[in-house]
């Protein structure tokens, strides 16, 4: 229980550190930034529950105020901008990455978890930053996912990082591979 609990704060720490790289602005409000690794990973590395816990943390520090999203930003106002449906996908994205990585445990780790990153972290987080996009920005269906297409090669080269970083875990540390274990 405690070995958990460290790991999800660990991994919600690593989501607020990915915060601290400096974010390529975007000209719709939604910046691209490295946080969304840390989502892969957390997923990835702990598992559909652990670490959607971990993005649950992050969500609520932010909710307070603390400015550890991509460019300073932070408080409830974050959840209700161009960037909210994106921050709020959060949780599925990490439930979703880590139940992919749980369920294919026929295939190597990389695999499963740059697969789980692709489907959790792209597919699941796309789909709630589209709705996200079409609410707060007025814009249709279409051209709110065209919008969120800008994100796609920065997002397949993070779900081949993760893949590769959880493999690296499952090496050198296996008992903090929790979404195998």
């Amino acid at each position: 229980m405690e070995r958990n609990f460290t790991l999800v704060i660990l991994f919600a720490a690593l989501i607020a550190v990915l915060g601290m790289v400096p974010p390529i602005a975007l000209g719709f409000g939604v910046p691209i930034s490295a946080q969304s690794l840390g989502v892969m990973l957390a997923g990835a590395v702990l598992g559909s529950w652990r670490g959607a816990a971990a993005v649950l943390v992050v969500q609520g520090v932010v909710a307070l105020g603390l400015p550890i999203l991509a460019g300073g930003r932070g408080g409830l106002g974050v959840f209700t901008s161009p960037t909210g449906g994106f921050l709020i996908g959060w949780l599925p994205a990490a439930f979703v990455t880590g139940l992919v990585v749980e369920r294919l445990r026929g295939l190597s780790v990389v695999w499963a978890a740059g697969i789980g990153s692709v489907i959790g972290g792209i597919v699941v987080l796309y789909a709630f930053g589209t709705l996200g996009l079409m609410a707060v920005l007025d814009k249709g269906p279409l051209e709110a996912l065209l919008l969120s297409v800008a994100f796609v090669p920065g997002d397949i080269v993070k779900a081949v990082l993760a893949g590769w970083i959880a493999q690296i875990v499952a090496r050198y540390r296996p008992g903090a591979l929790l979404s195998r274990a």
